[in-house]
């Protein structure tokens, strides 16, 4: 497998770099049951050059404000997070930062935006990062909330996006963080979550494993992985990998196929627990199979606000980083969020008045 990828990605480095690349053949329909995994949730890929620039790595700093290493007290644990600076309202954001990063700079206009980066991804760093629990998760994100804001943190709406949406619904359901005020699940929904599971080891397996830079495991992803948007992947994509000395090459930070134990877990129930949740929340989805029978009534009886985002793949807050933003700025407003919660009018405190 790794000498079969790196030749194969040698012999690429060999061609032009300003050759024009041939289309993909266009993808078979998609089948009412696609899972949001399956290669038939995915729109076509562009054509596109290749060229180690076109593919180079691009750092935070353009799309957020500052970075800093929250060390949890009384552990070893160190977790990277991420800011978009202004005033009042928190979009919290995991599990892992630069996946938000495009859509991230537009939402720091409305609100402050605070991307964190979950254990076993990105920079952080904890004494056990193949612990990927819900439960660990979770402990995780309210000892983060707790070391940042302590007993009074400002408004929160917690946004997440596949296995982190998980976390996010685990999270609000415990009802322990004062001042959560939203929650937004980005294209995960428990019934097609779990069917998908029995499949997710080949789906692992069938990635490439192995990379001989950066640049050419951010080319794959456009080319051969799940992106869409290349300026998206060439933030994101980086802090997924890490360089293994014995190989030479680059490969996966997170091992996701021996975490396989925790799967089950971060999905079964989901979808109750997210009707449960006592604040205004918002379903982002790329496409209406995902629904399972839970939130399909839960949805009829208005429980939550649902918006299908067409035209991307699962990573949509990366293939539509603005629209998936303008989404949660008119959640943001649609629901009065504010510095201190949840604003009504004719009711506001005397010191904001």
């Amino acid at each position: 497998m790794e000498s079969s990828n790196l030749s194969t990605l040698r012999e690429e480095d060999a061609a032009a770099e300003d050759e024009e690349l041939s289309p993909l053949p266009p993808p078979p329909p998609p089948s009412a049951s696609a899972s949001a995994f399956s290669p038939d949730s995915i729109p076509p890929r562009p054509a596109s050059h290749s060229s180690l620039q076109k593919y180079a790595p691009v750092g935070w700093s353009g799309y957020f404000d500052k970075e800093e290493d929250v060390t949890i007290p009384g552990s070893n644990d160190v977790f990277h997070v991420l800011y978009g600076w202004i005033r009042w309202t928190s979009c919290f954001l995991p599990p892992w930062s630069l996946s938000f990063a495009l859509s991230a700079s537009k939402i720091k206009e409305k609100a402050r935006v605070v991307a964190m980066d979950l254990r076993g991804h990105g920079k952080s760093s904890t004494e056990n990062d193949s612990d990927l629990s819900i439960e660990t998760l979770c402990n995780d994100v309210l000892a983060v909330l707790k070391t940042m804001y302590g007993d009074s943190p400002p408004a929160i709406i917690l946004v997440g996006h596949s296995m982190g949406g998980s976390v996010a619904v685990h999270v609000a359901a415990r009802k322990v963080i004062p001042n959560i005020t939203g929650l937004v699940v980005v294209d995960v929904v428990e019934g097609t979550a779990m069917a998908s599971l029995v499949h997710m080891q080949k789906i692992l397996s069938s990635r490439m494993q192995h990379f001989p830079s950066i640049e050419k495991a951010v080319e794959w992803s456009i080319k051969g992985g799940p992106l869409r948007n290349v300026e998206s992947a060439r933030l994101s994509v980086p802090s997924t990998l890490k360089y293994d000395e014995s190989k030479k090459c680059y490969t996966y930070r997170t091992p996701l196929e021996e975490s396989e134990q925790y799967w089950k877990g971060w999905y079964e129930g989901l979808s109750d627990k997210f009707l449960s949740c006592p604040v205004p929340k918002l379903l982002l989805l790329a496409g209406t199979d995902r629904l399972d029978r839970a939130l399909t009534i839960g949805q009829m009886q208005g429980k939550f606000q649902m918006v299908v985002v067409r035209h991307t793949g699962h990573a949509l807050q990366e293939d539509a980083p603005e629209e998936f933003a303008s989404y949660i700025l008119n959640f943001i407003g649609r629901n009065r969020i504010g510095p201190h919660g949840v604003e009504i009018p004719g009711l506001l405190r005397r010191s904001q008045q």
